[in-house]
Parts: structure tokens; C-alpha cells; sequence
């Protein structure tokens, strides 16, 4: 029998099955491993002796393709895959993208845009009032009335354009379990509103039968951006699964309620979602289309843990997974790289033992087990709180363990590692072994920007952690004799980051001596706060005002600035440059970014203004215009004057 759920009506008669309970769609090609969302569900649907059957990227132009297996018995579960659809189709300068890692040979356009509405229309043609669960990222960030990047203005939850029964948000197996088990007691999906980690419509907010909150309407919403902003705040304030409050948002005649969250898995729980049989590979139906592409980064990799208490405003996370940490034991990850080391593809290396953020493996303090996590207060950032429980031992303790598996040669870390956590555990044990075995080359992490002003607006530590990391990091390099680098991420035209904030990363970047290949734009995806502040112009933390780039010529310099040596950036730069009254960084020292057109003048610090000071000596002829006497080997070491070209020199060539 094929390790695959079954694709199409052959393969279910194949397994002699003549009805089946559930159907999973997903806008991703079916790839059976557990980093994707709808292979856990669905396994995790088969583990509870349902029938399940997937449809993977289906022709969403009719409904024949959703109608092909027949209609399952219970109802149909939905997802746009591991990313909003908008988010896989278009960059941040809302251009086409011309790949997919997740569909089929890198083809892009295999999935509509806002798959999940799409998917939805087509279900209901297919099948009518059947049961209809939408899940998944995209749905997860879009429960509520939110900003949409590519429409450019704000539209209604997800679940009221769907037209579906019940949305799940958040990491969905419990919630997924207990619809289950009720649709098949022939419960009606219309009385199932009381599930955690779900939303529903309802024609008034007394439907809703937990602790719950009010925010502003979608109409509201709509028109009024301080609106928007406090509503964001709530919501994102109450997605906390202990202390937590279900929220009602009013559209039109109708109410949409988001229950509390879910509890999130407990360590046992965790441990069998993760040992589900999984065949760990795209289904062969890919094969002779040239596989899925994304399998590549996940094959050889283990994910340990799950939530994020890191709060980065720009990132999805903790509105999704949430920032509670709950993680696997250690035996259940040493069984999956025991399994990994039989692969026949597999050549010693583990790619990454990792998740949302590789080194957390534990809540960031014992309060918040009772309590739930602060509303008004991060863990990390702008300082480390106070409570923070910054130990490592246990995933130290771990990592060992995978090292001495035989057939191991490497464990490496590759997901997001938070710097300024490794630098509050006082214990340097874990930095020493990071460096020592668990490096590829480069370890990547994500100061983002230079300007603590803007870093505020990111919720990121202050750069002064960032250096002082890489200070230590460098040291420790030093001491056991590796040639191992530090890639820094970083992000152009966020909220409150002005062009003269540009110019002070391009020079620390300058000043450090690194220009990063890729740089990301500031990029608005639903729900998060960053976005709030793209939208409305608003902190949603303190209702302030921020400046907001959202000019495409200004966030192109902003970009240009982090590339500046790229010689076709070189116009955007200047031009930058000159707005930023910054034109001192035009010249042949060291401190400057660009270097004079020829025939132009170059413009350095101790140059803008002629004449001489009262009782001083004259001042230096600009650079370029410089007579014999101050061109000096003193001098032009300094950056003073310019130095005579050598002999055979290629006009223009960049020093």
C-alpha cells in the first residue's frame, strides 16, 4: 500500500476504501513531513481512525477537481499552505515572483491568489453547506478585519469572505481533534462554537461563551485608522492561551467571535504529533515534474520546539504559534535523527535541530505558566525583563546527545538564533559548543538595523548587543581556531526608519565592513504590529505617530543604500545621499560611501565651507582642487586630499 494518504479515487480503491471522512486541500504540493501544516493535520486526522484523503493544489478554475474523490462523510478541512498565497506570489515591491519552493518543479502560479477564499468558492460548489474548516497561516493571520499589502486597504476576516463554518488560527491539532470527533457524533457544525483556538460567525456577541472583549467594527476599522490601530493592539494583547479573552469583531449584520486561543501541546502530546508516520518526501506524483524544492532545506532537519517569545513586531509568530514555548523530549528527537542517519540520501549531517527560534526550550520564566505572558511587556526587548530564565542546559544537553548518535558527523544550527538570550545565560558553555561543532560557516542572525530608534519600532535589542555578541563570537572563533563568519540579517524601510536612518546603517555597514548580498525589504503581512504602523502611521503600543516609508522611489533607496559599492545602485545611493544632506559620505576616505564622478568634486567633512577662521590658518582647498602643498602622504592617509592616480590606472576604477 502507497505510505501516502491517498491523492485521488484510484488510490483510495486501492486501499479498498469506498467513502472516506475528511478532505484536506492545501495550496502547497503534498509533501508528508511535519514542518508542513497540512501533513501533521492530516495525519494527526488518521491517527484518530479517520479516513482522510489530500488534494493538493487543485485546478481552482472548477469545481471538478474538488468533486473528483466524491464527498467525504464529515467535511473538509482547507489551507493555503505553509504561507500566505500573497506572500508566495509577489515580492515586496508587489512584483511577481517567478518560483514556488512549494509547488512542483519551482513552478510558480499552481495556487491562486487568496487561495483560501478561492479554494472555499469551489468547495461549496462542489459539495454545498458540507462542513467547511479553514486553517492554516493565511486564514490563522487574517481571522480578524486586517490591512491587506496588495489591495492596499483594509479588508474583513478571512472567515466572512469565505463563507466557511469555523476557522482554526494558531497550531490546530487540538482544536482540529475535538471538530472532528464532534462532526462525526453528527453533531451540526453550526453548534460547534465553543471550541479554543477558533473562530465562527455569530448573530450576536452572547453566542460567545467565554470572558471576551469587544473591539472596534470591520466598518470602523475601515475608516478610521486610530480604530484600526487599538483594535490590532487588543487583538494581538489577548493571544495568550492562559490569561487570554475571546474577541468579538462586528461586520455587518453578523459577529465575527474568535475564542481563547488553544492550549499549546504539552511535551508528550508534541512528542507523538512529531512520530506520526510521516514518509518525510513529496509524493512521487512530483517526481518527473523535478520534485519539490522545498524539502531541500528540511529533509536532514529537526524541529524541537514550537512557539517564539522573542516578539519581533514584524514577524507572524506570535500571532500564530504565540510566544508560550513548549518543546519535545529528548528522546523523541534522538529517535527522529536515528531514523534521519537510515535515509538513504543521508551523508552525516543534520541540517538544523531548531524551530521558531533554535535556543529557546523552555518559558522564558515560571510566571507565566500560571499567569500567561505579560501584555505590556516583552521578554528580550528593548532590555531583557528582569524574570527572564536565560539557561541553555537543556538544549546544551540535547545537543551532545545527537552528536553521539553514530553515523553523525554535524549538527548544525541553521534557524533563527536570539544573540541577546545567549548573552543573559552568565553559563558561556552553550556559545563555546555553538562555535566549536554546531556552526555551517556562517551562523546567521538578525540585528536587522543599526539605529536603536528603529530597532525600538522592530522590537529588537539595541545594536550595542549585537556588537558586543560578535565581539565574543569572534573571540571564541579565535580561541579553538575557526574560520567562521557572522551573517547579519538586516531590513530596509520598516516603520520609523527614515532615509537618514538608511545612511547610518550604510555606514555602520561600511564601518564593519560587511555588505549583505540580500537585503529585505520591510515586507507588510496581515495581523502583525509592524504592519499596524505601515497602515496607520500609528505605534499601536503608544498610539504615537511614526514616520512610515511607503514611497517606492524612497524604499528603492533605502535598499540601495545597504548595496552601495553595486555599481548599478550607484545613481539611487547619490541620489539618496544628497536628500540626506549627507553628501560629506561623496569622497576617497575611508568613512565615505561613494566616490566622486570624474571631473566632480569630492566633498569631505573639513571642506563645506571656505575661508578662514579668526587668527586660524586657511583652511583645505577642496579635495580634487587641491594645490601641491597639502597633498601630503599625511593627508591623503586621512582622506584629505585625493591621491595621484598610478600609472596605467582604469579611469573610474573604484578603490
Amino acid at each position: 500500500m502507497n505510505p501516502f494518504l491517498p491523492v485521488s479515487k484510484e488510490e483510495m480503491v486501492e486501499r479498498g476504501w469506498y467513502w472516506y471522512d475528511f478532505l484536506i486541500i492545501t495550496g502547497d504540493a503534498y509533501v508528508d513531513h511535519p514542518t508542513f501544516g497540512p501533513a501533521i493535520i492530516s495525519r494527526v486526522l488518521e491517527a484518530e481512525g479517520y479516513r482522510v484523503a489530500v488534494l493538493a493544489q487543485p485546478d481552482w478554475h472548477s469545481a471538478d477537481a474538488f468533486a473528483a474523490m466524491g464527498r467525504p462523510r464529515l467535511g473538509v478541512m482547507l489551507s493555503a499552505g505553509n504561507i500566505d498565497s500573497m506572500v508566495a506570489h509577489y515580492t515586496a515591491a508587489k512584483k511577481c515572483r517567478h518560483d514556488d519552493a512549494y509547488s512542483p518543479g519551482n513552478r510558480a502560479g499552481l495556487r491562486p491568489d487568496r487561495a483560501t477564499i478561492v479554494y472555499s468558492n469551489r468547495v461549496r460548489e462542489a459539495f454545498g453547506d458540507i462542513p467547511l474548516i479553514i486553517g492554516g497561516l493565511e486564514a490563522s493571520l487574517r481571522r480578524y478585519a486586517h490591512y491587506d499589502y496588495w489591495d492596499d486597504k483594509v479588508r474583513r476576516s478571512i472567515l466572512v469572505d469565505s463563507q466557511a463554518d469555523l476557522l482554526t488560527y494558531g497550531m490546530g491539532e487540538r482544536a482540529t481533534r475535538e471538530i472532528a470527533r464532534r462532526l462525526a457524533k453528527k453533531e451540526p457544525v453550526s453548534s460547534i462554537t465553543d471550541v479554543k483556538g477558533t473562530c465562527f460567525l455569530a448573530k450576536s456577541p452572547e453566542e460567545c461563551v467565554y470572558p471576551k472583549v469587544e473591539v472596534a467594527s470591520y466598518e470602523e476599522v475601515f475608516r478610521d485608522k486610530r480604530a484600526y490601530a487599538k483594535a490590532n493592539q487588543v487583538e494581538y494583547d489577548e493571544h495568550d492561551p492562559i490569561r487570554g479573552r475571546a474577541i468579538v469583531q462586528r461586520h455587518g449584520d453578523h459577529y465575527v467571535i474568535a475564542n481563547p486561543p488553544a492550549m499549546p501541546l504539552n511535551t508528550a502530546e508534541l512528542d507523538a504529533v512529531a512520530e506520526l508516520p510521516y514518509v518525510r518526501e513529496p509524493h512521487p506524483m512530483y517526481d518527473s515534474m523535478g520534485g519539490v524544492p522545498a524539502i531541500e532545506e528540511v529533509r536532514f532537519s529537526v524541529a524541537h520546539n514550537r512557539g517564539c517569545f522573542g516578539a519581533c513586531n514584524f514577524c507572524s509568530l506570535a500571532f500564530h504559534q504565540g510566544r508560550m514555548i513548549t518543546s519535545r523530549s529528548h528522546e523523541s528527537v534522538i529517535r527522529e535523527v536515528e531514523l534521519l542517519t537510515h535515509h538513504p540520501g543521508f551523508k552525516g549531517y543534520i541540517h538544523d535541530v531548531g524551530g521558531p527560534t533554535a535556543n529557546f526550550r523552555h518559558p522564558s520564566c515560571a510566571k507565566q505558566l500560571q499567569h500567561g505572558l505579560c501584555k505590556n511587556r516583552a521578554c528580550l526587548a528593548p532590555t531583557p525583563c528582569p524574570n527572564l530564565d536565560a539557561d541553555h542546559s537543556d538544549y546544551l544537553k540535547l545537543l551532545r546527545e545527537l552528536r553521539a548518535i553514530p553515523g553523525i558527523k554535524k549538527i548544525f544550527i541553521r534557524s533563527g538564533i536570539r544573540f541577546d538570550y545567549m548573552l543573559e545565560d552568565k553559563n558561556g558553555e552553550f556559545f563555546a559548543e555553538l562555535v566549536k561543532y554546531h556552526v555551517s560557516g556562517q551562523l546567521k542572525v538578525a540585528p536587522e538595523h543599526c539605529v536603536n530608534g528603529v530597532l525600538d519600532y522592530m522590537g529588537k535589542p539595541h545594536i550595542q548587543v549585537y556588537e558586543k555578541f560578535k565581539q565574543k563570537y569572534d573571540r571564541l572563533n579565535q580561541k579553538y581556531g575557526k574560520e567562521q563568519y557572522v551573517v547579519p540579517y538586516l531590513m530596509s524601510s520598516h516603520p520609523g526608519c527614515t532615509l537618514q536612518d538608511a545612511v547610518k546603517l550604510a555606514e555602520w555597514l561600511n564601518k564593519t565592513g560587511r555588505q549583505p548580498e540580500q537585503v529585505q525589504d520591510f515586507y507588510p503581512t496581515p495581523g502583525t504590529l509592524s504592519t499596524c504602523m505601515y497602515y496607520t502611521g500609528l505605534d499601536p503600543r503608544t498610539m504615537e505617530p511614526v514616520y512610515v516609508p511607503t514611497d517606492p522611489h524612497d524604499k528603492a533607496m533605502q535598499r540601495a543604500l545597504m548595496q552601495w559599492k553595486r555599481p548599478d545602485k550607484r545613481p539611487l545611493v547619490l541620489e539618496a545621499l544628497r536628500r540626506a544632506g549627507r553628501e560629506d559620505l561623496i569622497g576617497y576616505g575611508k568613512e565615505c560611501l561613494l566616490r566622486p564622478a570624474p571631473g566632480t568634486p569630492a566633498h569631505t567633512p573639513n571642506t563645506r565651507k571656505e575661508g578662514k577662521k579668526s587668527g586660524g590658518k586657511p583652511k583645505l582647498k577642496q579635495a580634487g582642487l587641491r594645490g601641491e602643498h597639502n597633498d601630503t602622504p599625511k593627508r591623503r592617509k586621512a582622506g584629505w586630499a585625493k591621491p595621484k592616480p598610478k600609472k596605467n590606472a582604469r579611469p573610474g576604477k573604484r578603490g
